[in-house]
């Protein structure tokens, strides 16, 4: 852990970093890259009347999003998290970033896992030269407080939104795209640096031994369905569910087939 403080945060300021709604099971949502809690409103309203239905904002949201830290460290963070919502174990729903932390929840804290769901998530990392491109385009900001330009933020949307989205729903989009362009630059490197050189953990998925929903847009242009795929073979609990029309951020961009996804996960397994 590179800082106790950050992780003690989520105790302490549970009610500021979280939303939550509902009685029942907790399902406890974490975010992407460059998203933020606000990403679940659809999914938190959809389920607060049979769930407990929590979202939380991960590091890059906050004001603790320095000094650097990693996949393993937030995956501390989402513990806290339970401890701060007075929850012994949940299921987890990651989307991208937030289904790296979910993986790696699942192997340190195996006891407060009831099942898992992976938004456009995968196990493996970033092929090399993804990573490379990646780090080139944020390595001038880890020491900027100010925002990074808002050309980077509208570059982002190719990777975030799939084609469907931005042809049809552009201000969905540009919202979006607006609140990216507030940002911190100095956060942005931080996020990115958090799993741009994660350890591949498909070797360990077996030892994940609770039920697994894979959501993800068919349109992902960021991580293809193919990349996550392989996460069927290797862990002993798991199903897939497209979603069709959508990209990288899949329960944003269609609500309603993911949310009806989870549901249907949820009432069937738990």
């Amino acid at each position: 852990m590179t800082d106790d403080s950050a992780t003690e945060m989520y105790r302490s300021r549970t009610d500021a970093l979280t939303t939550d709604v509902g009685d029942g099971r907790p399902i406890v949502f974490a975010h992407g890259t460059l998203m933020d809690r606000t990403m679940f409103a659809p999914q938190l309203e959809a389920l607060r009347g049979e769930y407990r239905a929590v979202a939380y904002d991960l590091r890059a949201r906050t004001d603790r999003y320095a000094p650097g830290y990693d996949l393993w460290d937030l995956a501390d963070d989402c513990a806290a998290v339970l401890d701060g919502i007075g929850e012994d174990s949940a299921v987890i729903a990651g989307m991208s970033l937030g289904g790296f932390m979910a993986l790696r929840f699942a192997l340190a804290y195996p006891e407060r896992v009831d099942g898992l769901v992976l938004i456009d998530s995968m196990a493996a990392p970033h092929p090399e030269d993804e990573r490379a491109a990646f780090s080139d385009l944020v390595e001038p900001y880890e020491d900027v407080l100010e925002p990074m330009p808002r050309a980077i933020a509208e570059g982002s949307a190719a990777e975030l939104f799939g084609e469907t989205t931005r042809e049809e729903n552009p201000e969905l989009v540009e919202a979006w795209v607006d609140r990216w362009a507030t940002y911190p630059g100095k956060a942005v490197y931080h996020e990115l640096n958090s799993w741009l050189g994660r350890p591949d953990v498909t070797d360990r998925l077996s030892e994940i031994d609770v039920p697994v929903l894979i959501v993800h847009g068919e349109e992902d242009p960021s991580l293809p369905p193919s990349r996550a795929e392989p996460m069927l073979e290797e862990l002993p609990d798991a199903e897939m569910e497209l979603i069709l029309d959508a990209g990288h951020t899949a329960n944003l961009e269609r609500p309603e087939p993911t949310t009806d996804a989870i549901r249907s996960f949820l009432d069937e397994r738990f």
